[in-house]
Order: C-alpha cells, then structure tokens, then sequence
C-alpha cells in the first residue's frame, strides 16, 4: 500500500512561477481573443486596428471605439447608457433597446469626430433586417471589430442590440446575424420582425402588459419608474424613435454642469510636522497623567 506523499513547494518553486498578467489574474481580460483583435499586419504599419468595445455593469451600458499602443489602449471615443435621459430616455437603460440606443449614439458620435457623418448616414429607419454600410466614392466606411470580454455570445444577448445600433449608425462591423434576437435556428434565418420589436423595446411592453393583467401589485413596483414618468406600453415604441432621431440629430458628448467641489474630501490623516507631533505627545501624556491622578486620589478617599 502507497503512502500519501505531500508535496513540498520548495525556494526553486517559487523563484520559476511565472505570475499571469494582471488583468487575467482578476479575471478582466481574455488574453487570447485580445490578441487577435488588437495584432496589426506588418505591412500596415502604424495603423490602428479598432475595437468596439461593449461591457455592462448593473446600471449602465459602456460602449467604446477602442485601439492598442505599446503604452496601453487609447479611447478614441465612448457612449454610455447614462447619456441617454438627455435624449428623452429615463427609464430602462440596460435592455436590449437601451444598447441599440447607445450603440447608436457611439456611431454617429464617431462619424462625427471624423467628418463622415454626412457620407455615412447609416440605416435612418430600423427595421430589424441585418445591415451592411456600402462604401461610398470618396472614403471607406470607419471599420471597428466587435470585443465582447468574457460574456457568453448567446443569441439575443444585449451586446448585440448594441452591435446592430453601431451597424445601423455607420459602422462597418464584421459580423453575422446569427446571435441577434431573432434568429431562428431551425429555419436558419433572422425574423426580422421580433428583431424589430427588440430595438423598439416591444418585449418590455409585451411584459408590461401581461404583468398588470396578471400580478397589478408586481407591476407597480417593478415599473414604478415607468408609471411616474407617465410611460405605458402603447407609447414605448414612439419613445425610443423620438430618442433614435434626438442621437441623429446631436451625437456630441455635452460638458457637464456639475460644479468641481469645493473641499476635497481627504481618506487619511494630515501629515504633522514635528512640533504639531511634540505638542501632540505633550498633550497625550498630560491627558495619562491627570487621569492618573485622579484615580490615585479616589484610592486615598476609600
């Protein structure tokens, strides 16, 4: 019968790991797709390759055109679903429709940047279809790549509303159209249709009204947001074409009206100078030596 035999980690050990690279070690990055995105042709030379690149946190949508240097990765431009109250939408701004919509709104916020806004209009009237930009006479279309991080690529997932926002916006993006909401897997093909119903937030209305039919408790705390801004089901669709023509018509990031703070807020101690520390000790021992004082004098009482 074998012993067990416990394996010692000795010095050599530790002196030959080869610790992973930071943003693997916290689980941010898929060095292996990243590679693929970010290496550039030789014989480009220094031309960026760019990224469109979308993350979701709880609250909000992050869209972004993204390039590699040697020094780090530089932003050209972002959008964010938090931008778009400004465009008329308060409400519901991490679904599908909200990520068409910041989508949208990075593409034409780019087109912009580069004067291409007018050559490249985009697709004007969303109808679901899947949509290729045609390269017009004088200049090619701005090409980014799609990164997704580390999410499932599943079909319907919100990174592709936000995908087709940036097609319709005037992106060339290499893409298919088997992951948007939509696709039949069985027939092999895209119902444009329930694509349609996705970029216009039709499944938040369908739910809408089937939870105030069914559960009308459920529905006023699910959609009390909805309900004060005086939002029903009916007036969904009209919202977000309001909110896709509102980004058409000013895709230009606005300057913040919040005021710089007055005092900063200070998360350690002031650093004392040596007198400040000696007054402090003083002090300190002062404080020691009368409260030793009067426990000497309450001992002499008993």
């Amino acid at each position: 019968m074998g012993g067990f035999v416990k394996s010692q980690k000795s010095s050599a050990y530790s002196k030959r790991f080869q610790v992973k690279f930071k943003r693997r070690r916290q689980g941010k990055t898929d060095y292996r797709a990243r590679v693929r995105l970010t290496n550039q042709d030789k014989n480009k030379y220094n031309t960026p390759k760019y990224r469109f690149v979308v993350r979701f946190t709880n609250k909000d949508i992050t869209a972004q055109i993204v390039y590699a240097t040697i020094a780090g990765d530089i932003v050209m431009a972002a959008a964010y679903a938090h931008e778009l109250p400004r465009y008329g939408l308060e409400v519901g701004l991490t679904n599908y429709a909200a990520a068409y919509s910041t989508g949208l709104l990075l593409a034409r916020r780019v087109l912009k940047l580069r004067d291409l806004d007018q050559e490249y209009e985009g697709n004007v009237e969303a109808s679901g279809e899947d949509y290729y930009v045609e390269p017009s006479d004088e200049r090619r279309p701005f090409r980014a790549l799609l990164d997704v991080g580390l999410i499932r690529t599943t079909t319907g997932n919100r990174v592709f509303g936000a995908l087709k926002g940036a097609l319709d916006g005037g992106l060339d993006i290499p893409h298919g159209d088997k992951r948007f909401a939509g696709y039949k897997k069985d027939e092999k093909q895209l119902d444009a249709e329930i694509h349609r119903k996705y970029i216009y937030g039709g499944h938040v209305a369908d739910y809408m009204r089937s939870l105030a039919e069914e559960e009308p408790e459920k529905f006023q705390a699910q959609f009390s947001d909805y309900i004060k801004k005086g939002i029903d089901a009916d007036g969904i669709e009209e919202l977000y074409k309001k909110v896709h023509a509102a980004i058409r018509a000013d895709p230009t990031i606005a300057k913040s009206t919040k005021e710089p703070p007055k005092t900063h807020k200070r998360y350690n101690l002031k650093k004392l100078t040596y007198d400040e520390r000696k007054a402090r000790l003083v002090e300190r021992l002062n404080a020691l030596n009368s409260s030793a004082g009067a426990d000497d004098d309450d001992d002499d009482d008993e």
